[in-house]
Protein backbone atom coordinates (compact mmCIF):
# COMPACT_ATOMS: atom_id res chain seq x y z
CA UNK A 1 0.00 0.00 0.00
CA UNK A 2 1.04 3.60 -0.86
CA UNK A 3 -0.09 6.94 -1.14
CA UNK A 4 -0.93 8.30 -4.36
CA UNK A 5 0.33 11.98 -5.66
CA UNK A 6 -2.02 12.66 -8.48
CA UNK A 7 -5.64 11.48 -9.64
CA UNK A 8 -5.03 8.67 -11.82
CA UNK A 9 -6.90 10.09 -14.98
CA UNK A 10 -3.76 12.47 -15.24
CA UNK A 11 -1.57 9.72 -15.65
CA UNK A 12 -0.28 7.59 -18.59
CA UNK A 13 -1.85 4.27 -17.91
CA UNK A 14 -4.65 4.59 -15.53
CA UNK A 15 -7.73 2.58 -16.16
CA UNK A 16 -10.56 2.43 -13.90
CA UNK A 17 -10.78 -0.78 -12.52
CA UNK A 18 -13.92 -1.02 -10.44
CA UNK A 19 -16.79 2.35 -10.11
CA UNK A 20 -18.78 3.12 -7.29
CA UNK A 21 -21.33 5.43 -6.42
CA UNK A 22 -20.40 9.02 -5.28
CA UNK A 23 -17.33 9.41 -7.30
CA UNK A 24 -15.11 6.43 -5.31
CA UNK A 25 -13.21 4.02 -7.62
CA UNK A 26 -10.35 1.73 -7.93
CA UNK A 27 -8.33 2.44 -10.98
CA UNK A 28 -5.71 0.17 -12.38
CA UNK A 29 -2.48 2.03 -12.89
CA UNK A 30 0.25 0.39 -15.19
CA UNK A 31 4.02 1.88 -14.44
CA UNK A 32 5.73 1.96 -17.10
CA UNK A 33 8.19 -1.18 -15.61
CA UNK A 34 5.16 -2.90 -16.33
CA UNK A 35 4.23 -3.19 -12.65
CA UNK A 36 0.45 -2.78 -11.75
CA UNK A 37 -0.69 -1.12 -8.81
CA UNK A 38 -4.71 -0.65 -7.92
CA UNK A 39 -5.52 3.17 -6.35
CA UNK A 40 -7.96 3.83 -4.06
CA UNK A 41 -9.65 7.06 -4.91
CA UNK A 42 -12.55 9.44 -3.03
CA UNK A 43 -13.31 13.13 -2.28
CA UNK A 44 -11.10 14.24 0.51
CA UNK A 45 -9.37 11.24 0.73
CA UNK A 46 -5.64 11.48 -0.01
CA UNK A 47 -5.99 7.83 -1.90
CA UNK A 48 -4.28 4.71 -1.28
CA UNK A 49 -2.74 2.23 -4.12
CA UNK A 50 -2.59 -1.82 -3.41
CA UNK A 51 -0.45 -4.33 -5.34
CA UNK A 52 -3.52 -6.16 -5.74
CA UNK A 53 -7.35 -5.78 -6.93
CA UNK A 54 -9.04 -7.60 -4.32
CA UNK A 55 -7.15 -5.61 -1.29
CA UNK A 56 -8.25 -2.32 -2.91
CA UNK A 57 -11.69 -3.72 -3.34
CA UNK A 58 -12.15 -4.67 0.52
CA UNK A 59 -10.40 -1.01 1.50
CA UNK A 60 -12.80 0.27 -0.57
CA UNK A 61 -15.68 -2.02 0.75
CA UNK A 62 -14.69 -0.66 4.69
CA UNK A 63 -14.76 2.54 3.18
CA UNK A 64 -18.41 1.64 2.60
CA UNK A 65 -19.01 0.09 5.44
CA UNK A 66 -18.08 3.39 7.94
CA UNK A 67 -19.62 6.00 5.80
CA UNK A 68 -16.27 7.56 4.71
CA UNK A 69 -13.00 7.78 6.50
CA UNK A 70 -9.39 9.73 6.18
CA UNK A 71 -6.08 8.32 7.09
CA UNK A 72 -4.35 11.18 6.77
CA UNK A 73 -2.95 12.31 10.67
CA UNK A 74 -3.42 8.67 12.04
CA UNK A 75 0.43 7.94 11.87
CA UNK A 76 2.35 5.34 10.83
CA UNK A 77 0.60 2.48 12.30
CA UNK A 78 -2.73 4.22 13.66
CA UNK A 79 -6.20 3.51 12.62
CA UNK A 80 -8.67 5.80 11.90
CA UNK A 81 -11.51 6.01 14.76
CA UNK A 82 -14.14 5.69 12.28
CA UNK A 83 -12.62 1.93 11.78
CA UNK A 84 -12.10 0.88 15.51
CA UNK A 85 -15.59 2.52 16.26
CA UNK A 86 -17.70 0.30 13.61
CA UNK A 87 -16.83 -3.40 15.30
CA UNK A 88 -14.32 -6.50 14.78
CA UNK A 89 -15.57 -7.74 11.69
CA UNK A 90 -14.73 -4.12 9.98
CA UNK A 91 -11.14 -3.57 12.23
CA UNK A 92 -10.35 -7.21 10.90
CA UNK A 93 -11.11 -6.19 6.98
CA UNK A 94 -9.57 -2.96 7.48
CA UNK A 95 -6.37 -5.22 8.70
CA UNK A 96 -6.28 -7.39 5.67
CA UNK A 97 -5.54 -4.25 4.02
CA UNK A 98 -2.51 -3.28 5.71
CA UNK A 99 0.44 -4.36 4.35
CA UNK A 100 1.97 -7.75 5.25
CA UNK A 101 -1.37 -8.54 7.12
CA UNK A 102 -3.02 -11.72 5.53
CA UNK A 103 -5.96 -14.00 6.25
CA UNK A 104 -3.73 -15.97 8.78
CA UNK A 105 -1.77 -13.15 10.66
CA UNK A 106 -5.12 -12.03 11.33
CA UNK A 107 -6.16 -15.38 12.23
CA UNK A 108 -3.08 -15.49 14.55
CA UNK A 109 -3.65 -12.18 16.05
CA UNK A 110 -7.62 -12.56 16.68
CA UNK A 111 -6.84 -16.49 17.86
CA UNK A 112 -9.64 -17.36 15.63
CA UNK A 113 -9.33 -19.52 12.67
CA UNK A 114 -9.02 -18.26 9.09
CA UNK A 115 -12.12 -18.94 7.85
CA UNK A 116 -13.93 -16.69 10.15
CA UNK A 117 -11.32 -13.88 9.46
CA UNK A 118 -12.64 -14.60 5.77
CA UNK A 119 -15.97 -14.30 6.83
CA UNK A 120 -15.77 -11.00 8.57
CA UNK A 121 -14.37 -9.68 5.26
CA UNK A 122 -16.76 -11.23 3.73
CA UNK A 123 -19.73 -9.28 6.22
CA UNK A 124 -18.15 -6.03 5.43
CA UNK A 125 -17.99 -6.73 2.11
CA UNK A 126 -21.65 -7.19 2.02
CA UNK A 127 -22.57 -4.61 3.71
CA UNK A 128 -21.01 -2.32 1.64
CA UNK A 129 -22.34 -3.67 -1.27
CA UNK A 130 -25.95 -3.19 0.33
CA UNK A 131 -24.97 0.42 0.77
CA UNK A 132 -24.02 0.96 -2.27
CA UNK A 133 -27.40 -0.27 -3.40
CA UNK A 134 -29.34 1.76 -1.26
CA UNK A 135 -27.75 4.98 -2.79
CA UNK A 136 -28.31 3.93 -5.93
CA UNK A 137 -32.20 3.35 -5.34
CA UNK A 138 -32.24 6.66 -3.84
CA UNK A 139 -30.82 8.50 -6.69
CA UNK A 140 -27.88 9.41 -4.48
CA UNK A 141 -24.91 8.02 -6.63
Amino acid sequence: MSRTDAPSEQRAGAEVFEEYVLDIRVVEHRDADGSVRYEFEAPQHEGLAFSDPDTATLYADVYFDVNGFEEAGTGERGIPPAIIQAGRDTLVAYFLTQPDVDVHWAASFYGERPEKIERYAARVRKRAEAIRTGIRERGLD
